[in-house]
């Protein structure tokens, strides 16, 4: 692809086992064409892409004929991702970045956006103890009512479905001879991630997925979520991967960490530190540190 440029994060996945290129490869070596389809859709003047970047993403800076500053979002259509412009769209700008257009075609979709500036990421702006304030902040501006008529789907859906791929892995690795969380925290915990999204008192639209590198600097308001994976459900699985973010924190003190942003999201301290050991133990055979966390957490 001469002359275009990726970023470093969205590299091209291995071939399958046949020799043949997955779609994805397809994808990535057809994505000149269609982000110069989507400039030409836009009126768009495109600039490089952000680095590193993301995984499944081309992201970059814009410009309208009018000369509005905006971003093209190009993204490799995945499960997780299926309705964030329909997330964007509900939140409206509310603890969000706004959403302009969206298209969605074949395995492509693509989000115009408004533009963050100057988009430092809390990550790099602020100490860890005045990001978790911000965090709370904006999840609790994003808690809205699920909008009747929209497609979102069930959080029991995605920890469904994470639950049996945990399974599958957990059984593997076992089966190979590898160090694994005792069985009986294992089954504990993943049994409680199936059951927690049920018993709920509250469901609200989730963004499930908002961490320091998710929320950036903005003119319009002092911070923007970006990226949203959004479900709908118990508000108190929404600060998950803010916390798994922070594995230090959780090493030393993971009952603490849990009732700090429990207390500053108005949440049950039980009920997100029994969310937190469940879903340590869902992410423990991929993330070998958070099994002493499970342990430390367990009920």
């Amino acid at each position: 692809m001469p002359g275009f440029e990726l970023p470093q994060s969205l590299v091209f996945p291995a071939s399958g086992d046949d020799g043949s290129d997955s779609e994805q490869r397809v994808w990535i070596a057809e994505l000149p064409f269609i982000v110069e389809n989507l400039a030409r859709r836009w009126s768009l003047q495109v600039g490089r892409p952000f680095q590193p970047g993301g995984a499944a993403s081309w992201v970059a800076p814009a410009r309208t004929a009018a000369g509005e500053r905006v971003v093209l979002k190009v993204g490799w259509w995945h499960e997780e991702a299926r309705h964030e412009a329909d997330g964007l769209r509900a939140w409206a700008g509310q603890g969000a970045v706004r959403l302009l257009d969206s298209l969605v075609t074949g395995t492509t979709s693509a989000l115009l956006l408004e533009a963050c500036e100057p988009g430092t990421p809390l990550s790099q702006a602020l100490p860890p103890h005045e990001q978790d304030a911000v965090l709370a902040g904006l999840l609790g501006r994003m808690w809205i009512e699920p909008p009747s008529g929209q497609p979102f789907r069930a959080l029991q859906t995605m920890c469904d479905r994470w639950a049996s791929e945990f399974e599958r892995k957990y059984a593997a690795a076992r089966t190979r001879g590898q160090d694994q969380l005792d069985v009986g925290l294992a089954r504990a915990g993943i049994e409680l991630f199936r059951q927690l999204p049920g018993t709920a008192d509250r469901s609200v639209l989730l963004c499930t997925d908002l961490h320091h590198d998710n929320v950036l600097a903005a003119t319009r308001e002092p911070w923007l979520a970006i990226d949203p994976k959004p479900y709908i459900g118990d508000p108190a699985y929404d600060p998950l991967q803010h916390m798994l973010n922070f594995p230090g924190r959780l090493a030393t003190d993971p009952v603490g960490f849990a009732a700090r942003m429990a207390g500053l999201l108005s949440l049950e301290a039980d009920r997100l530190r029994h969310w937190l050991f469940a879903r340590c133990v869902q992410e423990s055979v991929d993330e070998p540190h958070l099994r002493t966390v499970a342990i430390q957490l367990a009920p």
